[in-house]
């Protein structure tokens, strides 16, 4: 059985009434720039080609901006923990299920990401000077913004945008557009199924590993979150299965029966009921319908 090759001639399935798109964008001052005349100079002393190698520095090391980078890349992580892929241009699907959730969640971060830039604005002026002694003949004052224009290069935003119903595309644009966006609406929406079972191969298939060993054998060591993960799964498949596919929610049930009262330190200490588990987990992953695109 393949999990996305479903043929776009077949009833279109909508999702315009349990489903958003949502746009995530963050953006972070890089403080790195490409420094032209030192990089002229390096080729020139190098006997080298002009263009070959460039100098970019590093305008400022400091922990307040590095907070921020970090924290950026969360915020994506959790943007993508929540929602599945949906159109090469970034927008992803966000189940009505988890709306909710992830609204919240995005508001909360939105707010510590804004206090971060403050931090480092309060530190802006403080680490030019740093910067100053740190690369010598390489400072350029011209290189660093206005404290006052140095919000503008942070940005935190979410937008929601409705999925576009085939009958309803069909109507405003003509049939002939209305087949692309239907062959596109069809490929995006199994590619977001996919990844659902994709990330459910993943974390069982993990799991399977961790929990193949016995008492006589060296432990294999995992934390707590090996169980949370595999139960996260259980909440994705719940929440995610948009076209309610019968094989995804049996899936779901079949491993919440097996895992919903299982703790990490139960696993840890009996043998027998690992093995119970792993075989369980076993059999959902044999089961998983092809991931082969």
């Amino acid at each position: 059985m393949n999990a996305i090759n479903t043929a776009i001639n077949a009833p279109v399935i909508s999702i315009a009434s349990s489903a958003y798109l949502s746009d995530l964008a963050i953006s972070v001052w890089s403080a790195s720039k490409k420094d032209k005349s030192a990089s002229e100079e390096v080729t020139q002393n190098k006997h080298a080609k002009r263009g070959v190698a460039n100098v970019n520095k590093k305008l400022l090391q400091c922990d307040s901006l590095i907070a921020i980078q970090k924290f950026a890349a969360n915020v994506r992580n959790a943007h993508y923990t929540h929602t599945l892929p949906w159109a090469d241009c970034g927008l992803r699907l966000l189940t009505q299920a988890k709306y909710q959730e992830y609204d919240a969640l995005m508001v909360k971060l939105q707010a510590e990401f804004y206090n971060l830039v403050e931090n480092f604005i309060n530190d802006y002026t403080w680490e030019v000077q740093e910067a100053e002694a740190a690369l010598g003949d390489l400072f350029n004052k011209e290189d660093y913004p206005a404290a006052h224009r140095l919000r503008d290069k942070f940005r935190f935003s979410v937008t929601y945008f409705p999925v576009a119903d085939h009958s309803d595309f069909r109507v405003a644009n003509g049939i002939e557009a209305a087949e692309r966006y239907k062959h596109f609406y069809q490929r995006a929406l199994n590619n977001a199924m996919h990844s659902v079972w994709e990330r459910c191969a993943k974390a069982l298939g993990n799991m399977s590993e961790r929990l193949d060993y016995s008492d006589t054998d060296t432990k294999k060591i995992f934390r707590d979150s090996l169980v949370d993960n595999a139960l996260e799964i259980v909440d994705l498949m719940r929440d995610c299965n948009v076209t309610n596919d019968p094989v995804m929610e049996e899936t779901r049930a079949r491993l919440e029966r097996a895992l919903r009262h299982v703790g990490a330190d139960d696993l840890r200490k009996s043998a027998p009921l690992r093995a119970a588990v792993k075989k369980s987990v076993d059999d959902v992953l044999a089961s998983i319908p092809s991931l082969d695109m």
